[in-house]
């Protein structure tokens, strides 16, 4: 009898890099998609873990291309960096977590079986969320001022941006520009651009607002600024926000606490929305309010 065509033909699947245990729910589950007629991929650094892996093993740029979803197994971090990397392919995402309920892991262990049968059948609530591409632009004349600039890092973030201060202490004031309008200079402990999906993390503990996924904006948020009057601010998805440096010991700019930046007075960073979304697939029923009272804590008396 011949295998139910599924909605997802090939699969790559992703663990957690640092956790060698992580090898036995990916054959499990490789195994279970395997009988149900899909094609199985894993990733190089998945694959380490795996002895005489009998899958087909492939870089992540390589599996981007090939596959049609990716389940990853691990945690939130875990789907940050994997989103970022397949953010260009427009591959479907699905996060199984291996602790606690995550924001971006919503299935567990013991469910993930039952849920991907329903997801191989074309059963799924679909989310799609934006990132943010940004781009450091760096040049001085050596007394402050800038010269002819030039782009010196480019990089993706799904969560957030952040220019800071560094190690040595000090307040950053910097210049927030949105669309080329001159905001507001500020002198703070740094200043985060959020996405939505962002803002239940750094900006959070910052006084940010939740903002629901399916929105288009970016969170900025002030970071222990020295001006109360300093409020964290929504704006369009469709804006350009540019950061200025403009006085600071040794500043920095983090891009989801995986990539960093020194930056020098002059620099600018500019942040917008970028141009691909990244697809969450999630069970039947998934409500983004019920997972917030969960992981918030909500429904607690």
């Amino acid at each position: 009898m011949a295998a139910m065509p599924v909605a997802f033909p090939t699969v790559a699947l992703i663990g957690k890099y640092k956790t060698p245990e992580i090898a036995g729910p990916v054959m499990k589950l490789a195994r279970f998609l395997e009988e149900r007629g899909v094609k199985v991929l894993l990733d190089r650094l998945t694959a380490a873990h795996i002895k005489d892996c009998p899958y087909g093993v492939l870089l992540l740029e390589e599996l981007g291309r090939e596959a049609d979803l990716a389940i990853v197994i691990g945690g939130d971090g875990t789907m940050l960096n994997i989103a970022r990397t397949f953010a260009p392919y427009d591959v479907a995402l699905v996060g199984v977590n291996q602790g606690r309920l995550g924001f971006l892991t919503d299935i567990s262990l013991e469910t993930m079986f039952e849920t991907m049968t329903s997801i191989l059948e074309g059963h799924f609530v679909t989310e799609e969320r934006m990132l943010l591409q940004s781009e450091v632009w760096s040049g001085s004349n050596g007394n402050g001022g800038s010269t002819a600039q030039e782009c010196v890092f480019d990089v993706l973030a799904f969560n957030d941006v952040v220019v800071a201060k560094g190690f040595r202490g000090g307040m950053v004031e910097i210049e927030v520009q949105i669309d080329g309008q001159f905001i507001y200079n500020q002198r703070s402990d740094g200043l985060i651009v959020a996405t939505p999906t962002g803002s239940t993390a750094y900006a959070l503990s910052s006084g940010g607002p939740i903002v629901h996924p399916a929105l288009s904006v970016m969170a900025l948020v002030p970071v222990s600024p020295h001006t109360l009057s300093n409020r964290p601010i929504i704006v369009s998805g469709d804006s350009t926000v540019e950061i200025v440096v403009r006085s600071a010991d040794d500043p920095r700019a983090h891009f989801d606490s995986h990539s960093h930046f020194d930056l020098r007075e002059g620099d600018r960073v500019i942040v917008r929305r970028y141009s691909h979304k990244i697809k969450l697939l999630h069970p039947v029923g998934h409500s983004y309010y019920a997972m917030l009272r969960e992981k918030l804590h909500w429904n607690r008396d």
